[in-house]
């Protein structure tokens, strides 16, 4: 089946969906499954863009709520995880995935489904060692700090998908595993983006939570985005033992989406063909899910996962076959993900702005039937308890010192990663960077700019996009330094490009990307994400 996958929506549905059409009319390839890797933004109103972590000048409405409305229909199953400028109200009310809109899927904090027999998992959030440790304690109203922390992946997620056993397909993550530039055209990359080049050098450019994870899980493909640049990589794994056999992910990150950028992938994927059309529940994934349900913490207290050191009565939580069996048999085999869609806020109506209208905490029904169905803990239930008994709500101001004294988690039990590097230290004039001191950004303004009722035929600027061959291949670690004709000839980089329909380049918004990865603690520049081409770019 074929596979179309993109790199940071930044809620620009229409487009991504016009370029999908403009493959099938010129190309008559048509995807059957659309996986976006963060970033997605399903703002449904204006208090959805008060809880999105970017300054006030860059919150648009976009066009997501008209999905969300019902006006439109996503014309291909969509599958996403989420980024770190997202609605995080919205998404935080799904912690095990569920629907956003009619055919738009959220995998959740992590989580694990099928397609036509193909296994997809994934991770939201980005990497932040200050808060890797902690529960999923945040909900709205945010606060300057905890609208931040409320998309920084938990050590309690990376846990649960270091249960798996069983092979998986497809993984998707916002910010890139650490070390993956080492499995690629290194030479390329930084030749693109410049900024990199201290934090690839010194190893620290990613996350080493995602690392973790492909090492452990081996999937076929790992799809990123979070950088805004194309990159792609071949990591062969090493095996455990001589009777297993030898694994390879095939890695690839994917540019925003915008006009004149690569942005958008279409791969075949083997699939079961007698798999129906519907996407499905992973039972190993439920399984895993019932066993570390003990393990859930919505508290800013810091924890490490059980492991095996002593310290711990069981640190394996792994789902047996009798386990997953048990979960087919409650489900009477039957793992299709009920449509139950559901509208729990209010809907943007251009004609009726509502610019002053607070954030709520919102408990949503899927969540609910997800968990009563499965005897799992709604996490957003137990922080709204929590928060009446008074042992949420006021207690990050009093941390706040505490953790400024040891950035990498508390004094007391150091994090298991000794940075704090997310991807984002580096000054990348393509991503909005947040001021670490608030700078300018206002938690009680939102800028709205609705969208036409009638947006514009997209058709004629939406034409980069590469339909991958079977084989995903790039240069070893040992070719950094062959040009890219040299890949060529040697048959390591065979992609076809389709020419851009419209050859008028864009002004960019911003200007100079010179970065000073010396200093730790980065005051980070607010930059427009709706830029066209990079200037440090070699043709």
């Amino acid at each position: 089946m074929k596979v179309a996958v993109a790199g940071c929506c930044h809620g620009a549905l229409d487009k991504m969906y016009e370029t999908l059409e403009l493959l099938q009319r010129r190309h008559n390839v048509r995807p059957d499954l659309l996986l976006c890797c963060g970033d997605f933004q399903a703002v449904r109103n204006e208090a959805d863009l008060r809880c999105m972590a970017v300054p006030a000048k860059y919150r648009h409405m976009q066009t997501f709520y008209r999905y969300y409305s019902g006006e439109k229909k996503a014309p291909v199953l969509t599958v996403f995880i989420g980024g770190n400028h997202e609605a995080s109200n919205h998404l935080q009310e799904l912690p095990y995935g569920g629907w956003v809109a009619p055919n738009i899927y959220y995998l959740g904090y992590a989580g694990v489904v099928r397609f036509r027999g193909v296994r997809i998992g994934g991770i939201s959030g980005i990497f932040k060692s200050h808060d890797y440790r902690k529960g999923h304690f945040e909900c709205p109203p945010y606060n300057q700090q905890t609208i931040r922390s409320a998309y920084h992946v938990r050590n309690i997620e990376v846990f649960k998908l270091k249960q798996l056993k069983r092979p998986i397909d497809i993984f998707m993550s916002h910010d890139w595993p650490r070390s993956i530039y080492h499995y690629g055209n290194k030479k390329q990359l930084l030749k693109m983006k410049s900024f990199f080049r201290q934090e690839v050098e010194s190893n620290t450019l990613g996350s080493p939570a995602a690392s973790e994870l492909l090492q452990h899980l081996k999937p076929t493909y790992w799809f990123s985005a979070h950088l805004h640049v194309k990159f792609a990589a071949f990591m062969q794994h090493q095996t455990n033992s001589k009777e297993e056999l030898p694994k390879a992910t095939k890695f690839l990150a994917l540019d925003k989406c915008l006009p004149h950028r690569d942005f958008l992938q279409i791969i075949d994927i083997e699939h079961d063909p007698s798999a129906g059309d519907s996407l499905e529940y992973d039972a190993e994934w439920i399984a895993v899910l019932k066993a570390t349900n003990s393990l859930v913490n919505v508290t800013q207290s810091s924890w490490n996962m059980p492991e095996k050191n002593g310290l711990h009565a069981k640190w394996d939580y792994s789902a047996t076959e009798e386990a997953i069996k048990e979960v087919l048999e409650e489900l009477n085999h039957n793992l299709k993900i009920p449509c139950n869609f559901t509208l729990t806020a209010a809907c943007y109506d251009p004609s009726k702005p509502q610019k002053h209208v607070e954030p709520v905490h919102t408990i949503n029904p899927q969540t609910t039937e997800f968990c009563a169905q499965f005897g799992l803990t709604d996490i957003n239930d137990r922080i709204q308890q929590a928060k009446e008994e008074g042992s949420v709500r006021g207690e990050y101001e009093e941390e706040e010192e505490e953790e400024e004294m040891d950035s990498t988690g508390s004094a007391e039990e150091p994090s298991e990663y000794n940075t704090d590097n997310s991807g984002l230290s580096s000054i990348n004039p393509d991503e909005i960077m947040l001021d670490e001191e608030g700078g300018d950004e206002d938690l009680s303004t939102c800028s709205v700019d609705p969208s036409p009722d009638h947006p514009p035929d997209f058709s004629a600027s939406f034409s980069d996009i590469r339909i991958m061959p079977d084989s995903m291949v790039v240069s070893s670690d040992d070719a950094m330094d062959s040009t890219n004709e040299e890949l060529e000839k040697s048959g390591l980089s065979k992609q076809v490009e389709e020419k851009s329909l419209n050859e008028r380049p864009l002004k960019r918004i911003g200007g100079n990307e010179n970065g000073n990865s010396g200093i730790k603690k980065i005051k980070r520049r607010n930059q427009a994400i709706y830029a066209a081409e990079d200037e440090d770019k070699t043709e």
